[in-house]
């Protein structure tokens, strides 16, 4: 039987990163979107709002990063996850640049804590 190997590693970065952020989709399905993505000092840009159609569970697996809601900012730090609703209003404020922010990403209708 042919062994079976990773299909990628979440961790393993190119060896030159682009100046914008790197978003790479891992799996997708009905509905169901998951993404890496790697920012290196990046952030959204001033006055800009982010609000996704579909609700984001998001994981910093690596880095330091501050999100921004109307209700208030949260710092996040490896291993940190929250929970975005569809159309909730937030902000990348700030990502770690010394090392390199990887995040995973699962957008999808439904999720709930």
């Amino acid at each position: 039987m042919p062994s079976r190997q990773p299909d990628g590693n979440l961790f393993r970065l190119p060896d030159a990163l682009p100046p914008q952020e790197l978003v790479e989709a891992l799996a997708r399905g009905e509905g169901v979107l998951v993404e890496r993505i790697v920012s290196t000092g990046q952030a959204t840009a001033p006055g800009e709002w982010l609000a996704g159609e579909r609700d984001e569970w998001v994981v910093l697996l690596a880095g330091e990063a501050e999100l921004s809601f109307e209700s208030g900012a949260l710092r996040l730090e490896s291993g940190d996850y929250v929970l975005i609703p569809a159309g909730e209003r937030h902000r990348v404020e700030s990502t770690s640049s010394d090392l390199p922010c990887v995040w995973l990403a699962v957008h999808a209708a439904g999720l709930a804590r």
